[in-house]
């Protein structure tokens, strides 16, 4: 469970730069958010990779 806790904090950090970039504009929140999404989707395939090698184990 600790990998979604790390999912949700992410995802919950990321809320601030989403609103900056999205409604007022700022270059450099979008730059961080690009960042966040990446961070997103290596955590996700970890996620993935860890739930198939359980399946798969038992």
């Amino acid at each position: 469970m600790s990998k979604f806790s790390e999912v949700r904090d992410l995802v919950q950090s990321l809320e601030a730069d989403f609103e900056k970039f999205y409604e007022k504009g700022n270059q450099a929140a979008g730059t961080r958010v690009r960042k966040g999404m990446q961070d997103l989707k290596n955590i996700a395939q970890d996620i993935r990779k860890e739930v198939q090698d359980m399946k798969n184990a038992g």
